[in-house]
């Protein structure tokens, strides 16, 4: 029998996301992207279906990798315009109970002191709901655009990485003890501050002195989750993740990616199914499967050619343009995803992608495969993924919004909710709570245990004043 099977619902704060030019069909919902109804509307299909979460990507920065331009994104509206994803969390955590919200943001584009506030600050008022997606960003635009004359190179953007979890584990687990909070009203002492303490953190890229200025939240470090496949990748999110996404176009290439993963954890001394493994895909479904293909047929029809190679350019960091439609995918190392350019070359020792190909299957659903049939169709295919690849569950990119999320909540989950594979309510308490059945901390054997107990003898908070 498949084990449960878990969702995500794949989003991002712009138009049309993974699915380039299917804004312009009349039933797309993306372009009103900027409006708080588009997201609490959204947060109530997917609570109602529900989903473990939404994952919300980001990117700052622009995709002008293909033919050297920006002309093909910003006419396109290939993931820009594109808005900021913390904001939107509060709005739907107001109109839910359950619904987890796991946000990207880069550690290459914003100090770990501020960003730790934030983070806090967010699972406060969430009720400790939140996850954190750990990228080390890829676009050179975006660099350049903080100062930087070109991008850092991959391997070293993960060696920034490990210090800067480590500040963040430093502030959320170390800097406040579990019982620095008194809030005793009639002593007039809020919190204990000989139980707050400095980080006294100095190393080779961030120096961060002091405490952590928020209180602990529920969680005190989110649910994290990191996206990285090449080998450098899966070695820092099998120290630090506790939810994995990939994408990859076949099964064959998902298996390859998950048994690396497993692998990686085991040499990090962990249980192999220690994290949940979320590929992505999409979903057209509809009550049989002749009706489901001919929506997915009218689909293409809207799907963009340009859009496509815009963000396999972007994602690959090759600009696709220099090539003919028929010439075949190969490799070449890059500093931007290292694994996208792979993941075509072993999705399936059969077949050799051409650069159409590519193009015409990133403009419907992006870089995970699309499955097409009726609910029944549709339940017995995600099963086999999950039995065949060893995955947990599915990050599910959207095609229309928010059509391809209702048809998922109205068709699929009841199916797999009779199947017995899916969950039919929620868990009580945190995200983690939720995902994991423990309590809402970090395990004891995480990376960031071992900074829980920052010695009381190095507190320098201003306690002559407060004496």
């Amino acid at each position: 029998m498949t084990k449960q099977i878990r969702f995500n619902a794949f989003e991002m704060n712009c138009v049309a996301h993974q699915s380039p030019g299917l804004w312009r069909h009349p039933s797309d919902r993306s372009t009103e992207y900027k409006d708080l109804e588009y997201w609490t509307d959204l947060a109530k299909i997917l609570e109602r279906g529900k989903f473990d979460g939404i994952f919300i990507a980001d990117v700052l920065g622009i995709y002008d990798i293909y033919h050297g331009s920006a002309e093909h994104a910003l006419t396109g509206a290939v993931q820009v315009p594109v808005n900021d994803p913390l904001q939107i969390v509060p709005a739907m955590a107001a109109v839910t109970k359950h619904l987890g919200f796991g946000v990207t943001t880069s550690i290459s584009f914003e100090h770990p002191y501020p960003f730790a506030r934030r983070m806090s600050t967010l699972d406060h008022l969430t009720k400790g709901r939140v996850g954190w997606n750990i990228v080390t960003s890829y676009l050179e635009s975006g660099s350049k655009n903080l100062g930087l004359k070109t991008q850092v190179s991959h391997d070293e953007r993960y060696d920034i990485a490990d210090e800067y979890l480590e500040v963040l584990y430093k502030l959320w687990e170390g800097s406040w003890e579990s019982d620095a909070v008194l809030r005793d009203k009639e002593k007039g002492i809020f919190a204990d501050h000989t139980k707050i303490h400095p980080i006294h953190h100095e190393g080779r890229y961030f120096s961060v002195p002091g405490i952590h200025i928020c209180e602990p939240s529920p969680q005190r470090t989110p649910v994290l989750y990191q996206a990285g496949a090449s080998s450098r990748g899966q070695k820092f999110a099998s120290q630090n993740a506790e939810c994995v996404f990939i994408s990859a176009p076949t099964k064959i290439a998902v298996k390859k990616l998950a048994q690396g993963i497993r692998q990686n954890l085991i040499q990090e001394g962990k249980d192999s199914n220690s994290v949940l493994i979320y590929t992505m895909l999409a979903i057209v479904v509809d009550e049989t499967d002749e009706k489901a293909q001919a929506k997915f047929k009218e689909y293409q029809q809207y799907g963009s050619y340009d859009g496509g190679l815009t963000l396999a350019s972007g994602w690959s960091g090759v600009d696709f343009s220099q090539f003919k439609p028929t010439d075949q995918v190969e490799y070449i190392q890059t500093n931007a995803i290292q694994s996208m350019l792979q993941s075509y070359v072993d999705a399936d020792p059969e077949k050799i992608w051409t650069i159409e190909e590519v193009a015409n299957w990133t403009s419907v659903g992006g870089n995970g495969p699309v499955i097409v049939g009726s609910p029944a169709t549709v339940a017995d295919r995600l099963q086999e993924w999950v039995e065949e690849t060893g995955i947990d569950g599915f990050n599910l990119a959207y095609i229309l919004a928010h059509q391809s999320f209702e048809d998922i909540v109205e068709f699929i989950v009841p199916e797999l909710q009779r199947r017995g594979v899916y969950q039919t309510d929620y868990k009580d308490g945190t995200l983690r709570e939720k995902l994991f059945g423990h309590g809402p901390l970090l395990s004891d054997h995480h990376r960031a245990a071992s900074y829980r107990k920052i010695s009381s003898d190095n507190n320098r908070v201003l306690s002559s004043k407060i004496a």
